[in-house]
């Protein structure tokens, strides 16, 4: 987790040229300078300061913009990730107070939608390919053969982004990822190996505290108290308990079929603040072709 967090850092802070958080310093132009390496990028100097020309990794500010509006804009299903448009300033172009829950989201599935019409295609290709490594690797059933093909693309894909990466972008968490497939491997799927589990748990265990110094009593007393109301409510059915509470976006339970695809069937309750918006033809294709690959009833056919 530690490790997405940091190259999705890397990533968004380098691209969208984050001062304070992008590699791509004035610095990181006199290594190159140095080195005698990617002499299009050597800062030119201008009196007494120097002009760094753009690289091809760094957002246009129409980009940027547009990279955003993605973000800030977007509707993910309940649960999936946090509000990630309240760490999104779209006056000064940035992005920040991100947890490690959020760049996780960001980097296996965010981050390739939002650039895919953005940067040039060497820049590109290896952050979508890096995207869908993290991607494989976090799945709930891992087999060995994709671990294998990810093992042995990864190389190439950092050997890509060193190509058009400045070498300040690279510290060791950019090496990491080269052994996370051999982790895989021998330790099982991620569920079984993450900290997610463990800081879930002792966030419900912090909601305990009441007095600060005597911390570890009030998790106990708070603890005990949680347990005990459990067992009871158990036992209470004519009132409402953790039990039997109606989910938070609870629809109103299935509808009757009236001989149509299943698929209409479920229940649906609009939304506060929602928009009409007419589909164009591509959008409804797309449309269609999703419902039908998503019915039950259509499956045999596919297959």
């Amino acid at each position: 987790m530690h490790i997405e967090k940091n190259i999705c850092d890397n990533i968004l802070g380098t691209i969208l040229n984050i001062k304070g958080k992008t590699k791509d310093t004035l610095s990181s132009r006199l290594d190159l300078q140095e080195l005698k390496i990617m002499k299009e990028l050597h800062p030119k100097r201008n009196g007494e300061k120097y002009d760094l020309p753009t690289a091809c990794f760094t957002l246009s500010p129409e980009e940027k913009h547009k990279f955003l509006s993605f973000l800030k804009d977007l509707k993910v299903p309940d649960g999936f990730s946090s509000n990630i448009s309240h760490c999104i300033n779209m006056k000064d172009h940035k992005i920040s107070g991100l947890k490690s829950h959020d760049c996780h989201v960001l980097l296996q599935h965010l981050i390739p939608l939002a650039i895919r019409s953005m940067l040039c295609i060497e820049v590109r290709e290896p952050l979508i390919e890096l995207s869908l490594f993290f991607n494989l690797l976090g799945a709930k059933c891992l087999k060995l053969e994709e671990l294998e093909q990810i093992e042995a693309q990864i190389p190439e894909t950092l050997c890509k982004l060193k190509k058009v990466f400045i070498p300040a972008f690279f510290d060791v968490m950019e090496h990491l990822p080269i052994h996370l497939a051999n982790e895989a491997m021998i330790g099982g799927p991620v569920q079984y190996r993450s900290m997610y589990p463990v800081e879930r748990w002792l966030y419900f265990l912090k909601l305990f505290i009441r007095n600060r110094s005597c911390v570890e009593g009030s998790i106990a007393e708070g603890y005990i108290a949680n347990e005990f109301t459990t067992l009871c409510s158990r036992y209470l059915h004519t009132m409402e308990t953790k039990f039997n509470l109606l989910e938070r976006n609870y629809d109103g339970g299935a509808l009757e079929s009236d001989g149509g695809l299943m698929i209409f069937c479920q229940p649906g309750r609009a939304l506060k603040g929602g928009k009409t918006q007419l589909l164009n033809l591509k959008e409804l294709e797309q449309a269609h072709i999703y419902i039908l690959k998503n019915c039950d009833e259509v499956q045999p056919f596919l297959e």
